[in-house]
């Protein structure tokens, strides 16, 4: 519903598979909202709000491989999720909690968050 809409931005993956992509994001804590099987379009929101848009790209057009797309998550609970992909999170010299896995269709997904009184480890 538009009322519940806030001013907000909102990544539009495409994908070479939808069931794949939503169960990677899935795994993000996304569950799928609203979903248009005719269109090839998903809509997918986490808990706190967080919402992603899949979109099913056309034969050719993503190359997993040579996929220039990326998404950056912001997750209090990234230590959480990175056990999720049996990662460790790190501390960036931006003073962030962050970790990296692609989707199935290459897309770079950064997740952080900020990590309070930590010291800058170089810049």
């Amino acid at each position: 519903m538009v009322s519940e809409i806030k001013h907000s931005t909102v990544a539009i993956i495409p994908c070479i598979d939808l069931d794949a992509s939503q169960q990677f994001y899935e795994r993000l804590g996304f569950k799928v909202t609203t979903a248009y099987p005719h269109r090839g379009y998903r809509i997918l929101h986490d808990q706190s709000g967080a919402s992603i848009h899949l979109t099913l790209a056309e034969h050719g057009w993503v190359l997993p491989e040579r996929n220039a797309h990326g998404v950056y998550f912001y997750a209090e609970n990234v230590e959480l999720l990175a056990s999720e992909f049996g990662v460790v999170a790190e501390l960036k010299p931006w003073r962030l909690k962050e970790f990296s896995v692609s989707d199935p269709s290459g897309v770079l997904v950064r997740i952080g968050w900020p990590v309070e009184n930590s010291r800058s480890v170089g810049v």
